[in-house]
């Protein structure tokens, strides 16, 4: 078997790798049957001669290798009949900007293995880079307070060289005695819930951060139980939760007079009522100043996220007079960063750790002669959508 890490076409091109250099080379130290290259990239955070450095050829032609490992969408100009694809697709939600690829897809008798879609037996995610995505914002987070209240200036996440870099500039300024709430329970929150611990912010209760004044930094960490309550006042149930979300409300007000900035990592679903409403912003005793919000759905979980921003420029604002998008930092303005792909501010750390279980994981799922794993995740093959996928055919016949 030939594997190719393939160079992101898409714009702007992504820079993480699916394997670090090292990762290349003990795959193929552990597998002799396997040789890896890398199709030359401008873009990617370990150069071409990284890998050559590490042994690992690289190449501008990849057509000879059997599967191509890549990180988001191949433009459908780009994609190569008959071979296995691994990337990040969007089209398991029907995603429309995506719908032409996954046409040549199909026409090319391509296999799709979509990292999203690989899971273990108990339905959770093998892979992703949301714990990066958490940190990141957690930190961008605190920058964007440091900016709003001109107390402090930290260095921008995409200059730091790694996640060690990150805490040593946070852990050096003094951030005032601010209240975070940071919201979620997934590889995101988790995320932030490390880069916030490793600070050493103390973590209080719920009933602490609201009844209670501290003199110190704190944050509290809210999932869904302290996030949502029944419509009726019927007590918490998780099952019905995740089955019913239209039964509940959202009952996070009780935190808007107490936080200072929100850092929201929730996953969030159309069904599910959003933290705050609009309108609430104009209320005096709205407190919040700032809001990173990681989980970055447009018009989502937080309202006044009206779009998704860049690395290069982070932050938008939302007035609260006005009651409409507004210029950030501002006296009126309560601001938003709204990164839609953070974790390619650390690219090499990000990298490191998804190459690092895709290696221990998956790539011993591809070698073997069966594997729910891979089966369960491949979306399109010989020329059609798989079984599990065939509620996506008239999405991918135009309908």
């Amino acid at each position: 078997m030939k594997i190719a890490l393939i160079r992101e076409r898409k714009s702007p091109a992504d820079v993480r790798v699916a394997l670090t250099p090292v990762q290349c080379a003990a795959l193929m130290n552990r597998w002799p049957q396997v040789t890896v290259v890398a199709e030359s990239s401008p873009d990617r955070c370990f150069g071409d001669e990284d890998y050559a450095e590490a042994g690992i050829s690289v190449q501008t032609d990849v057509s000879d290798c059997d599967v191509l490992l890549g990180i988001k969408e191949v433009p459908k100009d780009h994609l190569i009949a008959d071979k296995t694809y691994f990337f990040f697709s969007h089209t398991i939600k029907k995603q429309p900007y995506n719908r032409e690829m996954l046409q040549v897809i199909i026409k090319k008798q391509i296999r799709l293995v979509d990292y999203e879609t690989l899971k273990w037996e108990n339905g959770q995610r093998v892979l992703g880079f949301g714990r990066f995505a958490g940190i990141v914002g957690a930190y961008n987070g605190l920058l964007t307070w440091g900016k709003k209240t001109g107390l402090f200036n930290l260095k921008p996440a995409w200059q730091c060289e790694d996640y060690r870099e990150l805490l040593q500039q946070a852990g050096a300024v003094d951030i005032g005695n601010i209240k975070i709430v940071l919201t979620g329970g997934g590889r995101v929150a988790n995320g932030s819930l490390d880069f916030l611990r490793n600070l050493r912010i103390r973590e209080v209760t719920p009933y602490q951060f609201i009844h209670r004044n501290h003199d110190e930094p704190v944050f509290v960490h809210l999932n869904s139980p302290e996030i949502y309550r029944h419509k009726d006042g019927k007590a918490w149930d998780t099952q019905h939760f995740y089955a019913n979300h239209h039964e509940y409300a959202s009952s996070f007000r009780d935190f808007l007079p107490h936080t200072d900035i929100l850092m929201n990592g929730i996953f969030w679903t159309a069904d599910l009522p959003p933290l705050f409403e609009k309108a609430d912003t104009a209320d005096p005793g709205f407190r919040i100043k700032v809001i990173a919000d990681i989980s970055c759905d447009v018009d989502g979980s937080v309202p006044i996220t009206w779009k998704a921003t860049s690395i290069k420029d982070p932050v938008i604002g939302w007035s609260r007079s006005k009651q409409q998008p507004c210029e950030p930092y501002t006296e009126d303005s309560i601001d938003i960063m709204a990164v839609s792909n953070l974790p390619n501010e650390l690219p090499c750390d990000a990298s490191e750790e998804f190459g690092e279980h895709l290696l221990q994981y998956v790539l011993p799922e591809l070698l073997a002669v069966n594997s729910r794993m891979i089966t369960g995740a491949t979306i399109a093959q010989g020329g059609a959508l798989t079984a599990a996928y065939g509620y996506l055919t008239d999405f991918a016949e135009g309908h």
